[in-house]
């Protein structure tokens, strides 16, 4: 990596997002490859992931550097939907019926796309027909579902059990996430995978990627 994607890694790593703009509008005004200019981007943002798992940087860090990666991206947004860009697949995120919260799936879904692949968000208190909807017409790899009410987690279940009654449950992963929810409830539920933060988010569905290719 030469030494100014080393200096955007960095600016992404740290949450400046005034570094960010600047070194991307300047590589866009050098014509450089806008592909080259995001993956500096998720260089810094996966190295932020590690020393999250490392216990040394927390949450809070974590939602800055991904504010500040996504500064960078909407000035790229427009170069790359003419692009040919590389994703690892498609991921459908949301939070379930009934669950308004939307921060823990909006992080893992920054996470996700930080990562290389493509998000599509149907948003908050999503009825099972909204999962069903964007499965049909995005054929994701992945679910990922988020409940932050143990009221609503019955609701996982419910979207697993909709998407067996319409034969997509084969072609899809599903996993679910939230404060209340443990690996345990998740294997309960049958879902393929369970996630407690948004970045072992990106570890889980890495893995449920390479499930998919055996």
């Amino acid at each position: 990596m030469g030494l100014e994607l080393e200096e955007l890694a960095n600016a992404v790593r740290y949450g400046n997002a005034e570094n960010v703009i600047d070194i991307v509008k300047d590589k866009l005004q050098r014509k450089e490859d806008p592909q080259q200019v995001l993956n500096g981007m998720i260089t810094g943002i996966q190295a932020l992931g590690e020393l999250f798992k490392d216990g040394e940087v927390f949450l809070p860090e974590v939602l800055i550097s991904v504010r500040a990666m996504n500064r960078g991206v909407a000035i790229l947004e427009p170069l790359l939907a003419d692009a040919d860009i590389d994703s690892k697949g498609t991921v459908v995120v949301g939070s379930v019926a009934g669950d308004i919260h939307d921060i823990g799936k909006n992080l893992v879904g920054m996470m996700l796309a930080g990562n290389g692949y493509h998000i599509v968000d149907v948003g908050i208190n999503a009825p099972v027909s909204k999962f069903i909807a964007a499965v049909e017409q995005n054929q994701p790899e992945i679910i990922a579902l988020s409940g932050l009410l143990t009221t609503t987690m019955p609701q996982f279940e419910t979207v697993i059990n909709e998407l067996e009654k319409q034969g997509h449950r084969g072609a899809v992963k599903v996993m679910v996430g939230g404060a209340p929810v443990t690996p345990e409830y998740a294997r309960l539920v049958g879902a393929d995978g369970f996630a407690e933060d948004c970045v072992t988010a990106v570890d889980e569905a890495n893995r449920l990627l390479k499930t998919m290719a055996n």
